[in-house]
């Protein structure tokens, strides 16, 4: 199963916000980038038995600016993101993935990033391939091609680029694939544990770089989810568990994180209340719809 063709935006992903559609401006950052690798975690595999199972689906964050500190902080944000997830785990996984934000500096014009991906994951967490675009202004400014594959002991890792220009890297280790890592995540928040730590493999950034991750995992959440698209669904009586994840350079993880994320996972895969920690501002997404679709099972 490969890469969807496109980055095309179901109709039920409407990247509008407040009744006027985003503005496309250009921005120095690409905020999109720096999400990618935790949007990602919004969705995971079930392979074992006694684990309920993944939950196709789709569902949309309004963004807004929870926190703003320093002179390059920006002094408003409101932005949408657009997430589609869906495979088995015998054909593997498939995210869609839209990031729209508008950032308003201390000084100068409103600016504006728009990120896509697809990504797909194979179901044991073997095999991965991504194709990442970023638009300024409508305009497409970078494009990140390429796949990864782990040897058959686990020892290394290889990743091929088509994009921005052909590369091979070899990687010593395993890093995990996204959901690989929430998979194991999920697992480990199940067991009672309240750290877990991993390296991860994602395909943003340069599309070679690997993070070391830190997950701090609270207790079970006994109040009513924060998110009214959870709150009106079948999922609003289960598990969850709140999680903060810290993504460090890769060597460097008792350094400052690049980012941290922060979220609800449900016991299904789902993700809501959505927090995005870059240093000098803080984005909130709450969800505000969410699709579920049938598990597919395994032929």
């Amino acid at each position: 199963m490969g890469l969807r063709a496109g980055f095309q935006i179901p109709e039920q992903y409407d990247m509008t916000i407040s009744g006027s559609r985003l503005r496309s401006r250009s921005p120095r950052r690409s905020f999109g980038l720096v999400l990618l690798p935790a949007i990602l975690l919004l969705s995971v595999p079930a392979l074992a038995q006694d684990v309920m199972p993944l939950a196709p689906h789709r569902a949309i964050y309004d963004l807004s600016l929870g926190k703003s500190t320093g002179t390059s902080a920006p002094t408003s944000a409101r932005g949408r993101i657009a997430f589609d997830f869906t495979g088995s785990a015998c054909d593997g996984f498939v995210t869609t993935f839209r990031q729209m934000t508008e950032l308003q500096p201390s000084e100068g014009a409103t600016r504006m990033s728009d990120m896509r991906s697809t990504t797909w994951e194979e179901g044991a967490g073997k095999s991965f391939r991504f194709k990442i675009e970023t638009l300024v202004d409508g305009r497409s400014t970078e494009t990140i091609d390429g796949s990864a594959q782990k040897a058959a002991d686990d020892e290394a890792m290889s990743i091929d680029l088509k994009a921005p220009r052909p590369t091979r890297r070899d990687v010593e280790g395993s890093p995990l694939f996204p959901t690989d890592q929430v998979r194991k995540l999920i697992a480990a928040a199940r067991d009672g544990k309240t750290t877990f730590q991993a390296k991860v493999f994602d395909g943003s950034a340069t599309g070679q770089k690997v993070y070391d991750t830190l997950t701090v995992i609270a207790a079970p959440a006994t109040t009513p989810p924060a998110d009214e698209a959870i709150r009106d669904s079948a999922m609003k009586d289960m598990r969850r568990w709140p999680v903060v994840v810290s993504y460090f350079e890769d060597g460097k993880p008792d350094g400052a994180p690049n980012y941290v994320l922060s979220f609800d996972l449900y016991e299904n895969g789902v993700s809501g209340k959505l927090k995005l920690d870059y240093g000098d501002f803080v984005l909130e997404g709450p969800m505000t719809k969410l699709d579920l679709m049938p598990v597919k099972e395994c032929k």
